[in-house]
Protein backbone atom coordinates (compact mmCIF):
# COMPACT_ATOMS: atom_id res chain seq x y z
CA UNK A 1 0.00 0.00 0.00
CA UNK A 2 1.12 3.34 -0.84
CA UNK A 3 1.50 5.53 2.17
CA UNK A 4 1.89 8.69 -0.24
CA UNK A 5 -1.71 9.84 -1.57
CA UNK A 6 -3.16 13.02 -2.65
CA UNK A 7 -4.39 13.57 0.94
CA UNK A 8 -0.59 12.92 2.62
CA UNK A 9 0.43 15.35 -0.06
CA UNK A 10 -2.46 17.58 0.40
CA UNK A 11 -1.44 17.74 4.07
CA UNK A 12 2.34 17.97 3.64
CA UNK A 13 1.82 21.50 1.52
CA UNK A 14 -0.11 22.45 4.53
CA UNK A 15 2.73 21.95 6.38
CA UNK A 16 0.27 19.74 9.36
CA UNK A 17 2.19 17.54 11.41
CA UNK A 18 0.63 13.59 10.82
CA UNK A 19 1.65 10.21 10.84
CA UNK A 20 -0.15 7.04 8.88
CA UNK A 21 -1.32 4.58 10.14
CA UNK A 22 -2.80 1.13 8.10
CA UNK A 23 -5.01 -1.63 9.17
CA UNK A 24 -6.79 -4.58 7.77
CA UNK A 25 -9.52 -2.82 5.53
CA UNK A 26 -12.86 -4.58 5.45
CA UNK A 27 -14.77 -4.11 2.26
CA UNK A 28 -17.63 -6.18 4.01
CA UNK A 29 -18.03 -4.22 7.07
CA UNK A 30 -21.21 -2.58 8.22
CA UNK A 31 -19.43 0.68 9.29
CA UNK A 32 -16.33 1.28 7.70
CA UNK A 33 -15.12 3.94 10.51
CA UNK A 34 -16.31 1.98 13.28
CA UNK A 35 -14.32 -1.04 11.31
CA UNK A 36 -10.75 1.04 11.28
CA UNK A 37 -11.13 2.41 14.83
CA UNK A 38 -11.50 -1.05 15.78
CA UNK A 39 -8.51 -2.61 13.94
CA UNK A 40 -6.36 0.62 15.19
CA UNK A 41 -7.49 -0.02 18.58
CA UNK A 42 -9.03 3.40 19.08
CA UNK A 43 -12.13 4.56 20.37
CA UNK A 44 -14.51 4.91 17.64
CA UNK A 45 -15.09 8.94 18.72
CA UNK A 46 -11.77 9.56 17.71
CA UNK A 47 -11.75 8.02 13.95
CA UNK A 48 -13.62 10.31 12.11
CA UNK A 49 -15.73 9.31 8.67
CA UNK A 50 -15.50 11.40 6.16
CA UNK A 51 -19.04 11.76 4.04
CA UNK A 52 -20.25 13.67 0.99
CA UNK A 53 -23.48 15.56 1.02
CA UNK A 54 -25.60 18.44 -0.32
CA UNK A 55 -26.71 21.60 0.71
CA UNK A 56 -28.94 23.19 -1.23
CA UNK A 57 -27.78 20.79 -4.07
CA UNK A 58 -24.31 21.48 -3.81
CA UNK A 59 -21.86 19.19 -2.66
CA UNK A 60 -19.92 19.67 0.66
CA UNK A 61 -17.77 17.48 2.50
CA UNK A 62 -18.99 15.98 6.49
CA UNK A 63 -16.47 15.14 8.86
CA UNK A 64 -18.30 13.49 12.09
CA UNK A 65 -16.96 10.56 14.54
CA UNK A 66 -17.68 7.42 13.58
CA UNK A 67 -20.00 6.22 16.27
CA UNK A 68 -22.35 8.87 15.74
CA UNK A 69 -24.57 10.19 12.65
CA UNK A 70 -24.88 13.10 10.80
CA UNK A 71 -28.21 15.33 11.56
CA UNK A 72 -29.21 16.26 8.03
CA UNK A 73 -31.13 19.68 9.37
CA UNK A 74 -27.60 20.50 11.56
CA UNK A 75 -25.84 20.03 8.66
CA UNK A 76 -28.22 22.68 6.31
CA UNK A 77 -27.66 24.86 9.24
CA UNK A 78 -23.67 24.47 9.21
CA UNK A 79 -23.92 25.81 5.34
CA UNK A 80 -26.61 28.37 5.60
CA UNK A 81 -28.99 26.02 3.41
CA UNK A 82 -32.75 24.78 3.39
CA UNK A 83 -31.91 21.19 2.89
CA UNK A 84 -29.14 18.90 2.94
CA UNK A 85 -29.00 15.39 1.92
CA UNK A 86 -26.29 12.35 1.36
CA UNK A 87 -24.17 12.24 -1.94
CA UNK A 88 -24.77 9.03 -3.97
CA UNK A 89 -21.86 6.78 -4.03
CA UNK A 90 -21.42 7.38 -7.18
CA UNK A 91 -21.38 10.93 -7.18
CA UNK A 92 -19.15 11.39 -4.11
CA UNK A 93 -16.28 9.29 -5.94
CA UNK A 94 -16.74 11.86 -8.72
CA UNK A 95 -16.23 15.00 -6.85
CA UNK A 96 -13.21 13.76 -4.65
CA UNK A 97 -11.81 11.69 -6.82
CA UNK A 98 -11.47 8.50 -4.26
CA UNK A 99 -13.80 5.44 -4.11
CA UNK A 100 -15.96 5.17 -1.27
CA UNK A 101 -14.01 3.27 1.77
CA UNK A 102 -11.12 5.76 1.14
CA UNK A 103 -12.57 8.90 0.64
CA UNK A 104 -10.45 11.64 2.89
CA UNK A 105 -11.36 15.30 3.32
CA UNK A 106 -7.75 15.80 2.31
CA UNK A 107 -6.97 16.45 -2.06
CA UNK A 108 -10.09 16.04 -3.14
CA UNK A 109 -9.83 15.81 -6.65
CA UNK A 110 -12.19 18.88 -6.38
CA UNK A 111 -12.09 21.47 -3.58
CA UNK A 112 -15.36 21.81 -1.89
CA UNK A 113 -16.63 23.51 1.39
CA UNK A 114 -15.79 21.15 4.53
CA UNK A 115 -17.60 21.30 7.97
CA UNK A 116 -15.93 19.17 11.28
CA UNK A 117 -18.17 18.45 14.31
CA UNK A 118 -17.21 20.97 17.02
CA UNK A 119 -16.96 17.70 19.60
CA UNK A 120 -13.72 16.69 17.37
CA UNK A 121 -12.50 19.87 18.47
CA UNK A 122 -12.31 18.29 22.23
CA UNK A 123 -9.69 15.40 20.94
CA UNK A 124 -6.06 15.54 21.59
CA UNK A 125 -5.57 13.80 18.28
CA UNK A 126 -8.15 12.49 15.59
CA UNK A 127 -7.70 10.09 12.85
CA UNK A 128 -9.26 10.84 8.84
CA UNK A 129 -9.00 8.68 6.33
CA UNK A 130 -5.49 9.14 4.19
CA UNK A 131 -6.45 8.79 0.79
CA UNK A 132 -7.19 5.02 0.23
CA UNK A 133 -9.31 2.19 1.75
CA UNK A 134 -6.93 0.89 4.79
CA UNK A 135 -5.31 3.95 5.47
CA UNK A 136 -5.73 7.10 8.49
CA UNK A 137 -4.07 9.85 8.97
CA UNK A 138 -3.60 10.69 12.90
CA UNK A 139 -3.46 14.86 13.64
CA UNK A 140 -4.18 17.57 15.81
CA UNK A 141 -8.04 18.35 14.67
CA UNK A 142 -6.89 21.71 15.16
CA UNK A 143 -4.40 21.45 12.05
CA UNK A 144 -6.93 19.41 10.13
CA UNK A 145 -9.26 22.40 10.52
CA UNK A 146 -6.39 24.61 9.22
CA UNK A 147 -5.44 22.15 6.05
CA UNK A 148 -9.02 21.95 4.84
CA UNK A 149 -9.94 25.82 6.10
CA UNK A 150 -12.96 24.03 7.49
CA UNK A 151 -15.50 25.22 9.75
CA UNK A 152 -16.34 23.46 13.59
CA UNK A 153 -20.02 23.18 13.69
CA UNK A 154 -22.69 20.65 15.93
CA UNK A 155 -23.26 18.25 13.22
CA UNK A 156 -24.31 15.25 15.02
CA UNK A 157 -28.00 14.05 15.81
Amino acid sequence: MSKTTRATQALKAAGAAFTVHEYAYDPNAERIGLQAAEELGVPPRIVLKTLMAEVDGKPVCVVVPSDREVSMKKLAAAFAGKSAAMMKPADAERVTGYHVGGISPFGQKRAVPTAIEEAAMAEELVYMNGGQRGLQVRLKPADAVAALKARIAPLVA
